[in-house]
């Protein structure tokens, strides 16, 4: 059983219409907002049958115009996470994203694609979301034409699928950042295919080495109790694949649930915000890629099609 359907959610100060759309399959439901990409909320079976919210999310508009800061669920470009000091050059020319995060561009400037009203249309198991961003929109080169595509999966996993194309050269990293909360009040365990990081300066930007986690509190290759005090990208071993692999999954030992994690990227920032709990774990290229030709390239030229899809499905153990 499948379904999807469209409501209006609120309206933004300048009257622009915001709708969510809500996926139902295999007893897992998931509620779009075209207002920033956002998961509004993914609701889920716990190991008892219960079934609760397993996002950080608002139930109204109001929520997310006041609290924009955290990102809660929202689809996040040109540029995902940091670019240091807001510049970079591309093809011998300089650039300058807005610088939203301290001295540095975040998740794609003041308004990036989590504060843009997207289009909307239903497609098998779920909504096609797509906008154009402007050549110099934020800072950033060239027409983007973007698009993102929410479905559920036989057994309720929930696809996101994204696709870009550009009419001059420009940087291209889409994630999704929502934060699960899985309902059993925590300690979460994690566990993450990744044999290295990338370290951060104190204002979050890579230092540009690639660091083993062997003995070190980043080393989630096998199950363990995921703490606090992460907003660091993980490296993972598979690198960029053509389709969705298998990369780790997150276990609520007091409600049995499980989120499993498969990308086509070939990193995962893993961030523990403090105030709140949840846990973000945003697939991604790395931070401050296009300073740093050595770490995976996000340059997308004309002609070009940048693709790159994340699977998150959900499960209960210790039933």
């Amino acid at each position: 059983m499948s379904a999807h359907s469209s409501d209006l959610f609120g309206t933004l100060h300048d009257g622009t219409p915001v709708h969510r759309w809500v996926l139902e399959r295999d007893g897992v439901v998931v509620r779009v907002l075209t207002y920033g990409g956002i998961v509004q909320s993914v609701e889920t079976p716990d190991r008892d049958g219960r079934v609760g919210g397993v996002g950080v999310g608002f139930g109204s508009l109001a929520g997310y115009l006041d609290c924009p800061g955290p990102y809660f669920g929202a689809l996040v470009g040109r540029y995902a996470n940091r670019i240091a000091g807001g510049a970079f050059e591309l093809d011998g020319r300089g650039y300058a994203p807005t610088r939203n995060g301290g001295p540095h561009s975040l998740h794609g400037g003041e308004r990036g694609f989590d504060k843009r009203v997207w289009d909307a249309e239903a497609v098998a198991q779920g909504v096609r979301l797509s906008r154009v961003s402007p050549d110099g929109e934020e800072g950033f080169p060239g027409r983007v034409e973007v698009s993102a595509t929410y479905t559920l999966e036989e057994g309720g996993a929930l696809r996101i699928a994204y696709r870009a194309v550009t009419d001059a050269p420009t940087v291209v990293n889409l994630t999704n950042h929502t934060y699960w909360s899985l309902g059993g009040g925590g300690p979460y365990e994690l566990r993450l295919a990744a044999g290295a990081v990338t370290p951060v300066d104190g204002t979050g930007i890579p230092t540009g080495e690639i660091r083993p986690v062997d003995g070190s509190r980043f080393d989630f290759r096998e199950a363990r109790v995921l703490g606090g005090g992460y907003d660091h990208n993980f490296v993972l071993d598979k690198g960029v694949t053509g389709g969705p692999e298998a990369v780790g999954e997150l276990y609520d030992p007091g409600s049995g649930r499980v989120v499993t994690l498969a990308t086509t990227e070939p990193g995962v920032q893993l961030y523990t915000p403090d105030g709140f709990d949840g846990v973000a774990l945003e697939t991604q290229h790395f931070p401050d890629t296009p300073n740093r030709p050595e770490f995976p390239p996000v340059v997308l030229r004309p002609g070009e099609v940048f693709e790159s899809a994340t699977v998150y499905g959900f499960g209960v153990r210790g039933v």
